[in-house]
Order: structure tokens, then C-alpha cells, then sequence
């Protein structure tokens, strides 16, 4: 049997989401890592993580959460939420994981459109959300922040720096993640 296959990813919604996010996303994201996506629907109560002086949840203790609750049957466990995410040294943050770790935490929040008084747009509500996926899970196998503008991997401070970047990964993070993943399945087993 294939290690590749043995490895899983899985993506926890946190509130319904579209069956066409589920199936796009994994395509997606198995292209780029070459591991199975599963998707599993909680509901986690997060008043426990709300701030009331910020108004907004503290992804820190999230991603504290999800780190102790996950099964160890995922290699990765990334968590998708709808609220409006902070760390303390950062106003807001679009996702966070835990670098060379096996949890992340990824928000649609300040994705939507709507957030900026704008017209919603699924479409590229979608594009963004797969960019700060395919993002954070390459801080969980280990990879930096990039420069090249158009890297997935370059950092995010804006929306709009969202969109500038591709889904995908320029040839330098890209040669580096083969040598990470490649480097997983011969030492794990």
C-alpha cells in the first residue's frame, strides 16, 4: 500500500459549509500535498474563546483546542470557522497554524466580501478561503513565509494581498515541500 495513502488531512467546518467547497477544496489541496482530505462537521461552542474587549475570538486557545482533541488517525487537522479570529499581537488573522505541528485554524470572516461593505461574491470567497488553507498547511509541514509576490506562501496582512498571490506555490516553496513530504514518508515508516 501507497504511505501517501495511509496520511490524511482533515478539514473540520465549524458550521455548515457548501458540498462544492468540500470537493473543489480537497482536489486542491491533494494536488499540492499528496494526501486524502477528509471533511467532518462540529460544533464547537466557542463563547470560551470570545474576547469581549476585542469582540473577536482568540485563536491562540482555538488552536490550543483543536491541538489536545485531535485524533492522531490525521497527520494534519486544520479547523475552518466564520468568526473573527486574533492573536494578541495582531489586530485580526486570516488563519494560523502551528509551524512543523499538526493543527491549524483558518477564518472566512474577514474573506467575505460583505466584511468590506462590498457585494458578496462566493466565487472568490472560495478563492481566498482555498489560498489561506493551502497557506497554513505549509506552515504545519514546515514551510516560511515567502517573498515572491505571486507564492501562496507569501505573507497576508490585507485581503487584498490575498488576492495578488496564486493557489499555488513558486518553485523554490514547491521544491521545498517535495523534500518535506518526501522526507515524511520515508522516515515515518
Amino acid at each position: 500500500m501507497d504511505h501517501a495513502e495511509e496520511k490524511k488531512i482533515l478539514l473540520i467546518t465549524h458550521g455548515p459549509m457548501d458540498e462544492y467547497f468540500h470537493g473543489t477544496l480537497a482536489e486542491d489541496i491533494q494536488k499540492i500535498y499528496g494526501f486524502t482530505i477528509h471533511f467532518e462537521e462540529r460544533h464547537l461552542d466557542l463563547n470560551a474563546y470570545y474576547d469581549p474587549v476585542r469582540r473577536q475570538y482568540n485563536g491562540n486557545s482555538i488552536i490550543s483546542y483543536l491541538h489536545e482533541t485531535t485524533s492522531a488517525t490525521y497527520m494534519k487537522t486544520l479547523g475552518l470557522f466564520n468568526v473573527d479570529l486574533f492573536i494578541p499581537i495582531l489586530t485580526y488573522i486570516f488563519g494560523q497554524a502551528i509551524f512543523k505541528g499538526n493543527v491549524g485554524i483558518v477564518s472566512t470572516y474577514r474573506l467575505r466580501n460583505e466584511q468590506y461593505g462590498l457585494k458578496q461574491d462566493t466565487k472568490l470567497l472560495f478563492e481566498r478561503l482555498r489560498k489561506v488553507i493551502i497557506h497554513e498547511l505549509g506552515h504545519s509541514f514546515g514551510l516560511v513565509h515567502c517573498y515572491d509576490p505571486s507564492c501562496v506562501m507569501r505573507s497576508s496582512t490585507y485581503v487584498e494581498d490575498i488576492d495578488q498571490k496564486d493557489f499555488g506555490m513558486c518553485i523554490s516553496c514547491r521544491d521545498l515541500i517535495v523534500k518535506i513530504i518526501n522526507n515524511l514518508q520515508t522516515s515515518t515508516f
